[in-house]
């Protein structure tokens, strides 16, 4: 059975499934699409980064890249001698709702032309020299690569190269410096759309740690420190011993429990929030154990409160 109901703001269908009923919202303008929140401007960082692909290939790896590129706030995609079409329907099937920094990537002919706004080239590849003395290549992790750029507000060229290939010897010589991932030395080479993933995801972790809740672009929304305050702490210490002195049995026992959730529960390091919904579980759970019990104070003071 379906049911379809509207308002002057949404419309829901409801319908009856196996496990009870699902109802799903839809906006006049369209389906809300969860986790989409496209309101939200992207970080601003103390550095700037552009992506760009030499000679990608496969239309799915060019979707995925612009899906990862815009999950951690960057959108500004450049192609250079690009061998799959942006207009491709892999392409855009995989680049899912971030098909914005698919439409708006520029297309150029040589790597100079596509960075020649850039003040730093850093070119990535998986093939590294081995030996004491490096002639050519000369790596830093992505976590370094991170450390040296955070506050020089440069606009930097983070260079791919094509799937099964890499970059060439002459697009490598064209760069300032060179990226690795600290992949397995038995084997090295990462897909492209994961490589890009990988470096991103260093560069918005290291934005997160530093400016959430500062940067517009990242709201506050995770913590970033779990702990509770002294007060909170004890009265989440005073609810655990409550609860645990209203169990039957041996003293034995009531103590192991006490002893048991007291470490259990301040080891998982609890939000504020958190401790307060334990507090108000453990603290139900006590005046249930006096009803039990029969122990008037349940009835004379209806608890709900530590006391």
């Amino acid at each position: 059975m379906i049911e379809r109901k509207e308002d002057t703001s949404f419309s829901f269908t409801k319908s009856v499934t196996p496990v009870g009923f699902q109802v799903i919202l839809n906006r006049k303008v369209g389906v809300i699409e969860l986790g989409e929140r496209m309101d939200i401007p992207l970080p601003q960082g103390t550095f700037s980064i552009s992506v760009i692909l030499v000679g990608v290939s496969h239309p799915g790896n060019l979707g995925a890249i612009c899906r990862t590129m815009l999950n951690y706030g960057f959108d500004d995609l450049r192609l250079v001698n690009p061998k799959c079409d942006k207009d491709d329907g892999e392409t855009r099937a995989r680049a899912k709702h971030s098909k914005r920094v698919l439409e708006q990537a520029t297309v150029h002919e040589e790597l100079s032309e596509a960075t020649q706004d850039c003040s730093l080239v850093l070119g990535t590849s998986g093939k590294r020299e081995i030996g004491s003395k490096t002639l050519f290549r000369h790596f830093m992790y992505p976590w370094e690569m991170v450390e040296r750029l955070e506050g020089t507000n440069m606009r930097v060229a983070l260079v791919f190269g094509e799937e099964g290939k890499g970059l060439s010897t002459e697009d490598l010589s064209a760069c300032d410096a060179f990226v690795t991932l600290p992949t397995w030395e038995g084997y090295p080479i990462a897909n492209l759309s994961h490589a890009v993933n990988a470096i991103l995801y260093e560069i918005q972790r290291h934005r997160v740690k530093t400016t959430q809740g500062i940067d517009e672009g990242i709201p506050d929304i995770v913590p970033l420190e779990r702990h509770i305050s002294p007060a909170l702490r004890s009265t989440l210490v005073e609810s655990i011993e409550q609860f645990a002195n209203e169990l039957p049995g041996k003293q034995e026992r009531i103590d192991s429990v006490n002893l048991t959730l007291k470490r259990t529960l301040l080891r998982s390091t609890p939000t504020e929030d958190e401790a307060t919904r334990i507090i108000g579980g453990l603290v139900d759970g006590t005046t249930a154990l006096q009803y039990v019990n029969d122990k008037p104070d349940w009835l004379n003071k209806r608890r709900r409160k530590i006391e």
